[in-house]
């Protein structure tokens, strides 16, 4: 039998909700009397580890870190909004839309996320949860800048920073 592997060693990832990371191996383990290959992922912040079968990666929503372009076309995008879509939402309708748009796992959706808490903070306090979709939010943007650029992420933290003034 053939395995197709959709990612490489050495691999840059985002594994939504987990995080940034690097394909550390592919490995074979027996799992429960069954033989799977795996994809051995160390994340990037945590210091922790992940297995994911080769056979369930496409489920899982990882995707290679996105390019420098994709990058600058999203990071446009903090000088460009003006309103706040989330704002005639009530808390629990933006931590809804916000979580869905995290969990895809996607460079310009997590942005939004960043852009759209970040504009409505300037507007009203943010309750605690939204504080803290808003810090895991940047925190996922950072590591991928991080990357991206091939920067550290103090650098990339500063980057973003300087976007969001």
């Amino acid at each position: 039998m053939e395995v197709f592997f959709l990612f490489e060693v050495g691999d840059s990832i985002v594994y939504p909700m987990q995080g940034t990371g690097i394909i550390k191996s592919i490995e074979e383990k027996e799992f429960l009397g069954k033989k799977r290959s795996y994809y051995i992922i160390k994340m990037l912040t945590g210091n922790m580890e992940i297995m994911i079968p080769v056979d369930k990666i496409s489920d899982s929503n990882v995707r290679l870190i996105s390019d420098v372009s994709t990058l600058e076309k999203v990071l446009r995008k903090f000088h460009e909004r003006q309103s706040n879509s989330l704002e005639s939402l009530n808390s629990k309708q933006r931590q809804q839309m916000n979580m869905k748009k995290i969990k895809s796992g996607s460079l310009q959706e997590t942005a939004e996320v960043v852009i759209d808490l970040i504009l409505l903070n300037k507007k009203k306090p943010l309750n605690s949860s939204e504080k803290q979709m808003l810090d895991k939010a940047q925190r996922f943007l950072i590591d991928e800048i991080s990357l991206i650029k091939e920067i550290t992420t103090d650098e990339a933290e500063d980057l973003l920073q300087s976007k969001v003034d």
